[in-house]
């Protein structure tokens, strides 16, 4: 009861209630409320990590194209594996696994 008398008089004081009503409503009713915040920064952060892994990809990818460019038998293990190329004398035989 002591604590109802001493807030009383302060919330209606108009500017106080004008201030609470404001942050109420930036709170949890506008465009850029604390929910769109936080679901922004966790797309930002899944965001971020899947660039850190598509860099790294592009490294791989960087690497075997090199070891590809400078070395013809890892050029020829990547075109029978990838492209199935035989040489002219030999028969290639493809087996598939069944599901």
């Amino acid at each position: 009861m002591q604590r109802l008398k001493v807030l009383l008089p302060f919330l209606k004081n108009r500017f106080v209630l004008v201030g609470l009503v404001f942050l109420v409503w930036m709170v949890f009713f506008d465009s850029n409320d604390l929910i769109s915040q936080y679901k922004y920064k966790r797309k930002l952060n899944q965001l971020e990590e899947n660039k850190n892994f598509y860099l790294e990809q592009i490294e791989l990818v960087k690497q075997d194209k090199e070891e590809l460019f400078t070395n013809l038998e890892k050029l020829e293990k990547f075109a029978r594996e990838k492209y199935k190329m035989k040489r002219d004398d030999e028969d290639l035989y493809i087996v598939l696994k069944e599901k």
